[in-house]
């Protein structure tokens, strides 16, 4: 008897105790509690509060705000009635979807670049991110404005003749990532962090078992560094649409604020709600699309991960039943036996 409740308190004690992961999990929250205790308190209600907007017609009155209940009609003015807006809309996915993939993958190569033995490593990283604290706001304006952003000695003419067939929208969204290459190359900082740090918590024994086995630079970054890497890459997609949407280059931003401040009675605050969620909705759009392809293809060892955690998990339930049929036998042959003892005294 005290043996069976010597295993029983272990067995409980066993489960109060938490794993690895679920303590991992646990710090996790706590470290995005901060994060989510703000969207509660300062970005639920504006939030709320826009949609509501959105749907409606927001007059500015000495008496107040006056707020009529419009349904949808800011949106079909938008999309049926707007010049400028869906126009710029397109530019805007085109230069994203252009853009990212050359932010990404030039913060990768810097970012193995700089993880390599070479000297000075603490200055080519303060060199490559010191962008991200000059070129923003006033100075990126002025920058931009003395042509700081392009590269000199590229013919952006040869190449504007080259995509002339293509509709007006594409041809303004390839010009402009053309004419502000260096400028976009300016926005990895961040991004080359991360994969700095991502890069740098690969375990080396895993090249050095693939060198062994004949494994070249080449096929060990295909092999091992880019699905080791590949949450953080999912990251540094994401980062890099919401930067170039919020980014203060951003014309759609500009153009919202100016909606916002219309003089004429069909715009305002209503009308530029209406614009800002449609923007919102298409950069969501944007991230899903991007995250999708990028999850399209699931790792090998990953799936073989998990089927492995299956079968034990399968195991442990089968022992566990083995256990609890042992223990109804022991307790019915004790039973047993106390029936027998009555029965011969």
């Amino acid at each position: 008897m005290k043996e069976n409740k010597n295993k029983e308190k272990q067995k409980t004690a066993a489960k109060k105790r938490l794993s690895l992961k679920q303590r991992e999990g646990m710090m996790g929250y706590l470290f995005v509690l901060p994060w989510i205790i703000g969207v509660l308190i300062f970005v639920l209600r504006p939030l709320a509060q826009s949609f509501n907007f959105a749907l409606s017609r927001v007059r500015m009155t000495p008496a107040g705000r006056e707020i009529t209940f419009i349904g949808i009609q800011n949106f079909t003015q938008i999309l049926q009635e707007d010049e400028t807006f869906p126009t710029e809309l397109a530019a805007y996915l085109m230069k994203t979807i252009m853009a990212t993939p050359i932010i990404v993958v030039f913060a990768l190569i810097i970012a193995l670049l700089l993880n390599s033995k070479i000297k000075g490593k603490g200055v080519f990283r303060l060199i490559f991110f010191l962008p991200v604290i000059i070129a923003s706001g006033p100075v990126m304006s002025q920058l931009m404005s003395q042509g700081a952003g392009s590269i000199p000695a590229m013919n952006t003419s040869a190449i504007q003749s080259l995509i002339g067939f293509l509709p007006g929208f594409m041809v303004d969204a390839i010009m402009g990532l053309f004419e502000n290459i260096v400028m976009y190359l300016w926005y990895s900082g961040v991004q080359i962090l991360i994969f700095l740090a991502a890069v740098q918590k690969i375990d080396t024994s895993l090249y050095e078992a693939a060198k062994i086995d004949g494994g070249s630079t080449w096929e060990c970054f295909w092999k091992i560094t880019l699905p080791t890497i590949k949450p953080m890459t999912l990251l540094n997609v994401v980062y890099t649409i919401v930067y170039l949407s919020n980014n203060e280059q951003n014309s759609i931003i500009e153009t919202i604020k100016n909606a916002m401040f219309g003089t004429t009675g069909s715009k305002g605050y209503g009308y530029a709600s209406a614009m800002a969620w449609l923007y919102a909705v298409i950069v969501t759009i944007l991230v899903l699309l991007f995250a999708a392809a990028l999850a399209l293809k699931k790792d090998v060892y990953a799936k073989k991960a998990k089927q492995h955690k299956k079968e034990m998990k399968k195991q442990e339930r089968l022992i566990k039943r083995i256990e609890r049929r042992g223990e109804q036998y022991e307790k019915q042959k004790a039973k047993r036996t106390a029936k027998a003892a009555k029965a011969v005294r």
